[in-house]
């Protein structure tokens, strides 16, 4: 099948990606756009896995504040060059984020950040939740376990689904700004305050 310079061109605005990347997707899935943004997707995923390991020194702060200065953000992204620091991609990405975190409250950046006690009482609480509603012995491990992994994807920033599109989670945004950029990215530390908490 002959893929049109238009039918290119389209997948090339939808994605970033490059016209020939974009071509060679098109004739891959035989002229299907859906299918071609998957294939660049997955293809941006497996080439971002590869820059994991790269130490990222630069970067940039971002800061967030609500309407009505109520509820502020502050957010360290880094990422391997200053060059890549200034780039549109990177500086959305960084905005994306710190609206991430004061809309979705998230406590920590990745699940291993967080406090042992917390993950602890929270076991405790959903063990309670299960016996109280009468659940057999033998699969109230499952039911924490569970519940546990529900509490992650609320708690912990890279495992919460993204705010703009909840198709994907944030860490799969993450990994497909640096599958287009070529730099790894990593997410480092940020602050959230909101007025009278403490």
């Amino acid at each position: 099948m002959e893929i049109k310079p238009k039918l290119v061109k389209e997948l090339r605005d939808r994605t970033n990606a490059g016209m020939m990347d974009c071509k060679k997707a098109l004739e891959k899935t035989g002229g299907d756009i859906d299918g071609a943004v998957k294939v660049l997707r997955e293809k941006g995923l497996s080439s971002a896995a590869k820059r994991v390991g790269r130490e990222a020194k630069e970067g940039a702060i971002f800061s967030y504040v609500h309407a009505g200065s109520k509820l502020g953000v502050i957010l360290e992204l880094n990422c391997e060059t200053d060059f890549v620091a200034r780039t549109d991609d990177f500086q959305e990405l960084g905005r994306n984020l710190a609206m991430q975190i004061a809309a979705a409250a998230p406590l920590v950046v990745r699940r291993e950040e967080l406090d042992a006690n917390i993950v602890k009482q929270e076991k405790e609480i959903f063990a309670n939740q299960a016996k109280a509603a009468g659940k057999p012995e033998k699969v109230i491990d499952k039911i924490i376990e569970g519940k546990l992994e529900k509490f992650y994807s609320e708690s912990c920033l890279l495992e919460q689904k993204f705010i703009r599109d909840d198709k994907e989670n944030v860490e799969d945004m993450v990994k497909s700004v640096i599958g287009k950029l070529g730099e790894n990215i990593v997410v480092k530390r940020f602050a959230r305050f909101q007025l009278g908490e403490e």
